[in-house]
């Protein structure tokens, strides 16, 4: 496997059939470059970018393989496409561990996308062919024949489903405070200070992790009595934030751990989250690895601590745990706190209301309790 956008030339590159010549109002020779013009709406977005461009190469090298160009893809095809996500197959070709982009062992699946990501998927790739209709790349947009009202992408969010519940976040917690050993080394104290960190950043602020990965000490300001936090987002969108007390105590650790006054100066333009010398930043890639190396190892020592495999349930949702399940976590646990939903979303800066919706369980749990009374009889 190579990346698409490099060998998506030849005889799928060229502009295919029902593309009225002189049309296009970008300049692309191919669809890799019409497709690498519309990811460059989101450069501002590292974190979002990458994801695009994850889902349009999919597309791209399913594509290629089956000699169609982004002009044939029809609405028959992409039934084809999403069935071909749940099941990648041949899955030595498309499936494998992670590894470099250019290791000849990339592949572009860890493993078959589930019912949530590959609606999330076709959502992007709707967005996708959206934009190029309006370039004038290709005529039509296939996406608007489907129909089907189970795979309907417009204005349809299915809830939030990717979180910790508040027993295992609760559980995690305890595990990532639990104190290093005595002899534990000046290196090994300071990568438990960093996780604290970094974890209890992302639960209560709720970032994304390009956001957490920008950060800067001056930051985060002090107002009237109280923190803010000030965070440039999607769409290169500035914003502040109320900090809760927890992460100024946090911070504050950090800070004296890096021999740093426990406040920081508006004009501190220096990282929040450092690499191992105390100085530079950590890239949003090696902080996405060090999250997911955290949830594995907690994973695993819920393995340990229950030898019976009576919580492997729990190590297995641990396991499967991402960084974005950390913003998740933390709006769900707000919402679950009483937070009210126009705050929710101005701390999740989302631009509409029925996104941050998704967060909101509490009617699903009261439902579950009064139905619960509905018995069969007395046994």
């Amino acid at each position: 496997m190579k990346e698409a956008f490099q060998v998506a030339r030849g005889e799928v590159a060229g502009r295919r059939a029902g593309v009225v010549e002189g049309a296009s109002r970008i300049r692309a020779d191919s669809d890799g470059q019409a497709i690498a013009q519309w990811l460059a709406e989101f450069s501002a977005s590292p974190q979002t970018w990458r994801t695009y461009r994850k889902e349009a190469e999919r597309l791209m090298l399913w594509s290629m393989e089956r000699r169609l160009g982004l002009a044939e893809i029809d609405r028959e095809h992409l039934q084809h496409f999403e069935a071909f996500l749940s099941d990648p197959q041949p899955r030595e070709r498309w499936v494998g561990p992670p590894r470099a982009r250019n290791h000849p062992q990339w592949r572009p699946f860890r493993r078959p996308l589930s019912a949530a990501s590959r609606r999330q998927s076709l959502t992007i790739l709707q967005g996708l062919f959206a934009w190029l209709v309006e370039a004038g790349w290709v005529e039509h947009n296939p996406f608007r024949l489907m129909r089907d009202k189970r795979r309907r992408l417009d204005n349809r969010q299915a809830p939030v489903e990717r979180y910790l519940e508040r027993p295992l976040w609760e559980w995690f917690w305890g595990w990532l405070n639990r104190p290093p050993a005595e002899a534990a080394t000046p290196r090994r104290a300071y990568l438990h200070r960093r996780r604290r960190l970094i974890f209890g950043f992302a639960y209560l602020l709720a970032p994304r992790i390009s956001e957490m990965a920008a950060a800067r000490m001056g930051d985060f300001s002090y107002r009237e009595g109280r923190w803010w936090w000030r965070v440039t987002g999607k769409g290169a969108r500035t914003e502040r934030i109320p900090v809760p007390a927890d992460m100024i105590a946090l911070l504050g650790e950090w800070r004296e751990g890096l021999g740093l006054p426990a406040q920081p100066g508006p004009d501190d333009r220096t990282p929040v989250i450092r690499a191992l010398d105390g100085r530079r930043a950590v890239g949003d890639n090696q902080l996405y690895r060090l999250i997911k190396a955290t949830f594995a190892e907690a994973a695993a020592a819920i393995d340990a601590d229950s030898p019976g495999g009576g919580a492997r349930h729990l190590s297995r949702q641990l396991a499967r745990a991402t960084p974005h399940w950390l913003r998740h976590t933390a709006l769900t646990h707000q919402a679950q706190a009483g937070v009210e939903l126009r705050y929710l979303a101005m701390t999740a800066r989302h631009s509409r209301l029925d996104t941050t919706a998704r967060y909101l369980h509490a009617e699903a749990d009261e439902w579950q309790r009064q139905v619960a009374a509905h018995r069969l009889g007395e046994a």
